[in-house]
């Protein structure tokens, strides 16, 4: 069962104190970014000389090495977009009035070299780990990717709970491109295809006749799939998700403030 649990709980603290440590460093004076970016573009690329180092490596801790490092590699995609280094060529709130595709260009834009950089991460890491054995800092990216592009989606077509207290102050004007809604027809396919996909690589980890190697493995990205699962859920059942973390956003009540009224009369002028 030790097998199952440690790279279970592994994935969970790990995900748990980097989420919570990118929401602090996001949330700190302007003044502090440019350091911060320094200091995570240099951890950035001793994780990826990592992930290079352990893709031959078919034991059960190059697994644990390629989680980690995949996750330092998308930790620094969101600081470079949050800090705003790295975001698009819209950085003001939606256009008033605009509906449908208009409404989705405008709030593409606020992103797009943003997608570019996770784009160009993933094929770093797909160039490292090609023809290797240890493809999990691959499938932990994919992952990542996968589902927070589901869950932007999901915001961006209307969900109950906006999360905006994550927004930090210099991109308040996001919150003009999402919506708050009871249900979006995405929603539930969203829900479905991961609880499916979690399921899926339950069952491969509990498989028999696999290494350490895959047992670690495929563990942890069952593990990361249900918490993103679980994120998930957190954008339409009535849950505090924030208080996970509120040790690293200041003021929790006064930071979600503005950007829901602006969605909310978003959300009025699209429907």
């Amino acid at each position: 069962m030790a097998a199952y649990a440690l790279p279970a709980l592994y994935a969970v603290l790990v995900w748990w104190f980097s989420t919570g440590l990118i929401l602090l460093l996001d949330h700190r004076p302007r003044a502090t970014h440019g350091v911060s970016m320094a200091a995570g573009t240099g951890v950035l690329a001793l994780a990826l000389w990592a992930i290079g180092a352990s893709a031959g490596d078919a034991s059960a801790g190059s697994a644990y090495v390629a989680f980690t490092a995949a996750l330092v590699v998308w930790g620094w995609q969101e600081m470079s977009y949050y800090m705003g280094f790295v975001s698009g060529p819209r950085t003001r709130a939606c256009p008033p009035g605009a509906k449908g595709f208009a409404r989705f260009r405008a709030a593409a834009a606020t992103s797009l070299w943003h997608e570019a950089a996770i784009v160009a991460g993933g094929l770093a890491i797909l160039a490292l780990t090609w023809g290797q054995p240890n493809l999990f800092a691959l499938w932990t990216y994919l992952v990542l990717w996968g589902m927070n592009l589901s869950a932007r989606l999901n915001l961006f077509l209307g969900v109950r709970n906006l999360n905006a207290e994550f927004l930090p102050e210099h991109l308040a004007y996001l919150g003009s491109y999402l919506r708050v809604r009871a249900m979006n027809p995405l929603f539930p396919v969203s829900v479905t295809a991961a609880g499916l996909a979690t399921a899926a690589l339950v069952l491969a980890a509990l498989a028999e006749g696999i290494t350490a190697h895959e047992v670690a493995g495929l563990s942890i990205l069952a593990t990361l799939m249900a918490l993103a699962t679980l994120e998930h859920g957190f954008l339409m059942l009535p849950l505090p998700s924030a208080a996970l973390w509120q040790w690293s956003l200041p003021k929790i009540s006064d930071r979600g403030a503005v950007p829901s009224r602006v969605a909310a009369q978003s959300d009025a002028e699209g429907r």
